[in-house]
């Protein structure tokens, strides 16, 4: 009877203790529970911010002058430097003048004769005037002094017309510059005999001061424009007065911001874009025509922008996204639409609202719908403070 009891004891005893050893069991591998992860967020907040873009340029003069002689002749001499600066006035070349001053002398002789003439004819004319009144001679004599008198005051403005044009000639046989610029190479050498058409180019002077800058913008790029002003995402400055920046082949900026002073309202049929210029100061000749530069156009604003660091943006297979926390401290995943950069920054086109918190650091520990402990970032906690 004992051992029948003892085997009793036995089968009641076993399964309790499996049941106590799968309950052991069960609470070993219980995973522990974690905190929800501390992340970095940003309080996002829409502003005004300053818009500016981006172009290649090329320098040009704003003025450039062909210097051609205007009579025929001989250079006596070539007077300045090929590639130097001249200023406006400067002598570039002297004509043998030998020739155009004597024609002046005889044109003034000629004048002087013509001078004489008609101070006789108009003594002639006071004459037959008393010698009418006395009924002394015909009205005929009369007629014909008048008459001389005219043909007289007639040759004398021709004569006075030749004694100009001699004056002219003359002074065309000093070839001056007609501003202050940089010369070209010179077409022609002391000794050459030149006549006016087209053979008739010496040299050319580029005016460096002020220097132009050319750019253009693609029509894909302008249209965008166009659809953000209006939308009101973009504010133009008043009559488009931009702030145009030069950043230079070494990449320094030069020292003067320029103005736009043109720009083309047609598209080019060959390259599809509008042309674009702006003018710059230039008296240290820094600039010189043909450069390429990098233009930056200053000015446009745009109102209500909404910015996030780079480093919050993550690429996806449906696109790019963050994370947001929301009221109840869970990480939201958020697809968003991205626009240009600013700064560090990237501006959201979509998807994003202000007052929204989003996770700028810390993003790989988080999932979706994952509770966490949002730390304010550093630089928003500072904007916070009063």
């Amino acid at each position: 009877m004992k051992s029948s009891l003892r085997r009793t004891t036995i089968l009641w005893t076993l399964p309790c203790l499996l049941v106590l050893l799968l309950a052991a069991c069960q609470e070993q591998h219980t995973p522990p529970a974690f905190p929800p992860p501390e992340v970095t967020v940003q309080h996002i907040e829409a502003k005004t911010i300053p818009i500016e873009w981006d172009f290649v340029g090329q320098t040009e003069s704003s003025r450039l002058v062909e210097i051609r002689t205007r009579i025929e002749g001989v250079i006596d001499k070539r007077l300045f430097e090929e590639g130097t600066l001249v200023r406006k006035g400067q002598v570039l070349y002297q004509l043998d003048d030998r020739s155009f001053a004597a024609a002046l002398q005889g044109e003034k002789g000629n004048l002087a004769q013509q001078v004489a003439k008609q101070k006789n004819a108009k003594r002639d004319e006071e004459r037959l005037n008393y010698l009418i009144s006395e009924k002394a001679v015909s009205q005929k004599d009369l007629d014909d002094a008048v008459s001389a008198l005219t043909e007289a005051d007639a040759a004398v403005q021709t004569a006075k017309a030749n004694v100009t044009t001699a004056e002219l000639n003359l002074s065309y046989a000093t070839i001056t510059s007609p501003l202050t610029g940089l010369t070209g190479q010179s077409k022609k050498a002391d000794g050459s005999f030149i006549s006016p058409g087209q053979d008739g180019l010496l040299t050319t002077v580029t005016q460096t001061d002020p220097m132009w800058v050319k750019f253009s913008a693609s029509e894909t790029r302008l249209l965008k424009v166009s659809e953000a002003v209006m939308k009101n995402q973009l504010l133009m400055p008043e009559n488009s007065s931009f702030v145009v920046q030069l950043h230079l082949a070494d990449g320094s900026t030069y020292p003067v911001d320029g103005t736009l002073n043109f720009s083309d309202k047609q598209y080019s049929t060959d390259t599809g874009t509008r042309e674009f210029r702006a003018t710059f100061t230039n008296p240290e000749m820094r600039l010189v025509p043909g450069q390429f530069v990098r233009v930056k156009l200053k000015g446009a604003k745009r109102p209500n922008a909404i910015l996030v660091p780079q480093r919050s943006v993550l690429q996806g297979q449906q696109g790019k996204y963050l994370y947001v926390v929301g009221p109840d401290d869970k990480a939201e995943i958020r697809p968003v639409e991205m626009g240009d950069w600013y700064n560090d920054e990237w501006i959201v086109e979509s998807g994003l609202q202000s007052g929204e918190r989003v996770i700028v650091d810390g993003v790989s520990h988080v999932a979706p719908n994952m509770p966490v402990k949002p730390q304010q970032a550093a630089a928003d906690s500072s904007r916070s403070q009063p």
